[in-house]
């Protein structure tokens, strides 16, 4: 079933990506979301529409969890959950910047077992089926093999290198680089274009769900801001940060965290 829970996701993703095309950079109407939660558009708004419906009708028996949809609760009787970010990124799709990205996941008690990360404007279509490696456009993907922290290429918002967050306020050597989209980030950790990356807030299911298992089948390590295993489908939807990358690169900046 893995397996073709990802040709599902695949497919979606890029339906979506033909939904969320038709507003980018065409002024779409925006909303503040209640509780400083961010932005919404009406595209985010289309895209989580037509995914539930597609993504249900074809898994009636899936739970559901979705940055657009009020969280119902029932998920956590499923035994398998999508996990969707309809829109990853939307600040980057109200900017007209292209790095958004539609992060799918499907988890089975707690492990994503498929994923899908598609940018339509690249055209980059990121997938992973647990046990099965993960592929950019087809082609295997591995992480980057860097064994050293010093001026490793690391993905994260500027926080995220504050002294405060480091044991004895020694902040890492590292090239800090950044992306709007979360998934996006850990898909470029996936590919070997960036050594790693990190967020050190609490962080959303769906922005990190189907990332984590695209770096995991490249080869990588993905745990949360303490070293824990990162599970999915909590009752509140989130994990204690993440910090995912090579093996090297990764434990090196898990024990350097306070």
């Amino acid at each position: 079933m893995p397996g073709a829970d990802t040709d599902l996701l695949a497919e979606a993703a890029r339906a979506a990506g033909k939904i969320a095309t038709r507003y980018f950079k065409r002024d779409p109407q925006v909303w503040d979301k209640p509780g400083s939660q961010g932005p919404v558009t009406e595209a985010d708004l289309a895209v989580d529409t037509m995914l539930r419906e597609t993504l249900m009708a074809a898994r009636p028996d899936y739970g559901w969890l979705s940055e657009e949809t009020p969280d119902d609760q029932a998920r956590l009787s499923s035994e398998r959950v999508f996990i969707v970010d309809p829109i990853d990124g939307t600040r980057a799709f109200i900017e007209g910047n292209p790095t958004w990205s539609h992060s799918l996941a499907v988890a089975e008690d707690g492990k994503v077992t498929a994923a899908a990360v598609f940018l339509p404007m690249h055209d980059k279509l990121y997938l992973a089926t647990r046990g099965s490696g993960a592929t950019l456009n087809n082609l295997s993907m591995t992480v980057s093999g860097r064994d050293t922290l010093d001026d490793a290429e690391i993905l994260a918002a500027r926080p995220a290198m504050d002294p405060q967050h480091w044991k004895n306020a020694e902040v890492p050597r590292v090239k800090r680089q950044f992306r709007s989209s979360l998934a996006y980030r850990m898909a470029l950790t996936a590919e070997g274009r960036k050594d790693a990356m990190l967020t050190l807030r609490a962080t959303w299911e769906w922005d990190v769900a189907a990332g984590t298992l695209l770096i995991e089948e490249a080869g990588g390590i993905v745990t949360d801001r303490r070293g824990g295993a990162l599970r999915f489908n909590n009752p509140t939807a989130q994990v204690d940060g993440v910090v995912a990358g090579g093996r090297a690169v990764q434990e090196c900046l898990t024990q350097k965290l306070s």
